[in-house]
This record gives C-alpha cells, sequence and structure tokens, in this order.
C-alpha cells in the first residue's frame, strides 16, 4: 500500500537564492558547491513558518514519516521547522539522493548571465530542445528528474504502508513530483513548466482516493503571509 497523502515542500530561501536574485543580470559565479549551499535568515523564518503550519494540521493531516533531499538547504529546512512543530518523538527521517536538485552539471554555480556570457552555444542548444528536454554539459534534464521520482514513488509505495508522507526537497522535484502523480506521459512533460517557479518554502499536497492521487494544493504560500 502506498502513501495515503504526500505533502511536497521546496526548501527555504537559500544562500544562492539571494545571491542570484541580488545578482540580476550581473555574471555572477557561486562558489558553494550545489550540496552544501545552507538557508539565509529568510528561509530559516520560512522554515519555520512551514513548521507552524505541520502544527496545526488536523491529526488524520499531519504527516507521519519525513522523506528528504540530501542537500544541506533541504536537510535545514526540515530540521528547522521540525523545531517549530514542537513534534515529540521526532519523526522518521529518510534521506533519499533521488530527492536532490535538478544537476546543472556544467552550469553548476553559474547565474543566468554568466552562463550567457561562457556558453552562448549551449542556451541556443536549450531553447531549440526546449527547457523540460535540454540536458546541460555534465547535468540533468528534467525528464532525467523525472526518471529518478518515478523510481523513488515505486519504493515509497512499499513502503508507506498506508501513511502521510512529507517530502522535502527542490523546485525540480516539486514539478517532477506533480508531472509524475498525474501519470503525465512524457510527451506532455514539457506543460509542468507552466506552474513554475515553485517557491521557496511553498506547500503542494496530494490526497489519495478512488486508487489514485487528488491534487488539493499546488505551491501554497499563504501560511508565509505577506511576501
Amino acid at each position: 500500500m502506498g502513501p495515503n497523502h504526500i505533502i511536497a515542500v521546496r526548501h527555504g530561501e537559500s544562500a544562492a537564492n539571494r545571491a542570484f536574485r541580488l545578482a540580476g543580470t550581473t555574471p555572477l559565479v557561486y562558489q558553494p558547491g550545489d550540496d552544501e549551499v545552507t538557508l539565509t535568515e529568510l528561509g530559516r523564518t520560512q522554515a519555520a513558518a512551514l513548521g507552524r503550519l505541520l502544527a496545526a494540521l488536523p491529526a488524520g493531516e499531519a504527516p507521519e514519516l519525513v522523506w528528504c533531499s540530501p542537500y544541506r538547504r533541504a536537510l535545514d529546512t526540515w530540521r528547522v521547522a521540525q523545531r517549530a512543530w514542537g513534534i515529540d518523538p521526532a519523526l522518521p527521517v529518510t534521506v533519499d539522493g533521488r530527492l536532490r536538485d535538478q544537476e546543472a552539471g556544467t552550469f553548476a554555480r553559474l547565474n543566468l548571465a554568466a552562463i550567457k556570457e561562457r556558453f552562448p552555444a549551449e542556451l541556443a542548444r536549450r531553447e531549440a530542445e526546449g527547457a523540460y528536454a535540454y540536458r546541460p554539459p555534465g547535468g540533468e534534464s528534467l525528464g532525467d528528474v523525472v526518471a529518478r521520482l518515478r523510481l523513488l514513488l515505486a519504493d515509497l509505495g512499499g513502503r508507506a504502508d498506508g501513511r502521510r508522507v512529507l517530502i522535502v526537497a527542490h523546485d525540480s522535484v516539486v514539478l517532477g513530483l506533480r508531472h509524475v502523480i498525474a501519470g503525465s506521459p512524457d510527451a506532455d512533460l514539457a506543460a509542468v513548466l507552466e506552474h513554475a517557479p515553485v517557491l521557496n518554502a511553498s506547500v503542494s499536497v496530494w490526497r489519495a482516493g478512488g486508487g489514485r492521487f487528488e491534487l488539493v494544493r499546488f505551491n501554497d504560500v499563504t501560511h508565509l503571509g505577506a511576501r
């Protein structure tokens, strides 16, 4: 039996999110590795708000298991949220590499302006192939992310045993989950980009019923207050 409830959360604002936003159209090379990036103070505030949201859920809707990306910003989001929730004992946490962010390969640490400056031919190839199908040198396409998420959800189906699951991960993962859970064919994968961007600390919820999952809400940030 699979999970009867899935709550997927993007991590709070990271130091890289903030650096790229402040750089704007100025080329930037962000030095820390993708798996090392920490939360900003705003990101920690967002994670705490997530924890308060979880604490306010009815008993029949609160998560019972946690699956988390191994990247620091996702793990820190869960740790801060857990403290704000005040749940005791702590929920079982499975750290799974298949929940990592989409790998950027050669483009890792570069913002869009820096990619344009250094790899104009690659950007032209990305435009020709489409953002969902394009695989940067040494990196992953969104289709690659979807492939690993299908395997993860199959494993989750065998381990969740009817329980409610919280997934703490990244924007590409939440988009990929929307595609996989809907059972959409990969020929329609480009359509999922219509739901981007997935916002920091946003909550997306699916509830099982009638042999399928129903999308309850997606990319919801009302718990964060005014933005």
